[in-house]
């Protein structure tokens, strides 16, 4: 089956993806969001109705930027992994070409690094090579997953983005009185009805890796999207799905904007709880569900912005490169291309400790003269002491820098400054900023 995975670049934020999945679905029918930022949906229709994939696909790309301000890309190929990997550099894959388009991809394209890991100790770096292993030897090597990896690289997807339709009894629903208009009561909501569907899906031994999601609204209008998982869907992670759309339809494109009256859930893609049962050796994912529900325990105690985790940003100060995200939110760091060294920055390694508040400390030479840096980023002098408040004046033994930084030069906000490293004679070793005529300590390292 020919299939379009759209992406849209750059990734958006849950909150935003909303308007670009309407976008979209006014131009196919079936569209299935498989995580924030990334929909797929059969070919069929916008072929017959467009010519052709490729005017198919650029009237998708246009509607986007157009109701949007977003820019996507689409890949179309036969099956949703060859689609996914044609979906980065917007290609097409003709039909029967599947296996030439995906021999040279490295292996990594799985998703699965240990896999991934023990391939490359083989010898095996792309997906041609690993398609041409034996199906048997692979999976008495390396067991269900890894064979399910192998169909893959051959070509061979074994699900079309094609819902499939749940037991009646299956569903679960719940009138809102009053009705949903708010968020952060809503939330409250999906999570309770996300728990009542997985304990439904339990006591008849199934799992689900989709979910159609419907609200009827006050004035009588139905919407409803579908969301996918790579596996099968946690209470959790159904719950966390929920929440996004809901967020999208009350605040972002009013769709429910006269408030949600009913909210319904249908399990689609249900298979038998086994095939997602615990391996041989235990659960690899049990210890981080069991953490997460403890911090989700403490949000409930201390509130959703108390628990948080450290995230990498782009940023030219050492504070600045480390953003915290409440836990359970998405956490999106910024691309690798964007955390390589700034102009400016000090060499590797990075110190171990950052002080935020920056310490004020005095650098003088060996004549006890203030030393600065000068418009050409020169010393004036060589560091011979540091000395702060309450101590006495530590000799520098070794010094090195400065590395100057100019940021946003052409705003009314620029800063100027400058880093040097020294190590002083107790064998500390500090990275200090010099900005605006003072010098701070802007991290220790070990």
């Amino acid at each position: 089956m020919r299939v379009f995975v759209v992406r849209c670049t750059p990734w958006p934020d849950d909150e935003v993806f909303e308007p670009v999945v309407a976008a979209v679905e006014a131009h196919a029918a079936g569209v299935e969001i498989l995580r924030p930022g990334l929909m797929a949906f059969p070919a069929a229709g916008p072929t017959a109705y467009y010519g052709s994939e490729a005017c198919a696909a650029e009237r998708i790309v246009d509607a986007v930027a157009e109701s949007c301000d977003r820019e996507c890309m689409v890949g179309i190929a036969d099956g949703m992994f060859t689609a996914f990997l044609a979906s980065y550099d917007g290609k097409i894959v003709q039909p029967g070409h599947t296996r030439r388009f995906l021999a040279d991809i490295n292996i990594s394209a799985l998703g699965r690094p240990e896999l991934s890991s023990v391939l490359r100790r083989l010898g095996v770096y792309t997906l041609g090579c690993f398609a041409a292993l034996p199906p048997a030897d692979v999976a008495d090597r390396f067991g269900a997953d890894a064979a399910y990896a192998h169909r893959l690289a051959r070509g061979d997807d074994v699900r079309p983005p094609v819902a499939r339709t749940p037991a009646p009894d299956l569903e679960v629903s719940v009138d809102c009185d009053p009705p949903l208009d708010n968020v952060e009561v809503a939330a409250f909501t999906a999570r309770a009805l996300a728990a009542q569907q997985h304990r439904l899906l339990a006591a008849h031994g199934l799992a689900c890796s989709r979910v159609d999601i419907t609200a009827t609204t006050c004035d009588g209008t139905v919407v409803s999207r579908t969301w996918n998982h790579e596996g099968t869907l946690s209470s959790d992670a159904m719950a966390d799905r929920l929440r996004w759309q809901l967020d999208g339809w009350l605040t972002r494109n009013g769709a429910a904007a006269s408030g949600i009256a009913k909210l319904n859930i249908s399990p689609q893609g249900l298979m038998r709880a086994g095939h997602a049962q615990p391996g041989l050796w235990g659960d690899e994912g049990e210890a981080e569900s069991r953490a997460s529900r403890a911090l989700v325990q403490v949000q409930g105690l201390l509130g959703t912005e108390a628990v948080a985790t450290a995230v990498l940003d782009g940023s030219r100060t050492l504070a600045g490169k480390i953003r915290l995200v409440p836990w359970g939110r998405a956490r999106k760091e910024v691309p690798s291309k964007r955390r390589q060294p700034w102009p400016g920055s000090p060499p590797e390694p990075s110190p171990a400790l950052t002080s935020v508040a920056g310490r004020v400390v005095q650098v003088r030479d060996a004549a006890g003269t203030s030393v600065g840096v000068t418009g050409r980023y020169v010393l004036t002098a060589e560091p011979a002491a540091v000395e702060w408040a309450g101590s006495s004046p530590l000799r520098v033994v070794a010094w090195a820098g400065p590395w100057p930084v100019e940021q946003h030069w052409w705003r009314q906000d620029a800063r100027r400054f400058a880093r040097i490293q020294v190590r002083l004679a107790d064998d500390r070793a500090l990275l200090l900023l010099l900005e605006d005529g003072r010098w701070f300590i802007e991290g220790s390292y070990d």
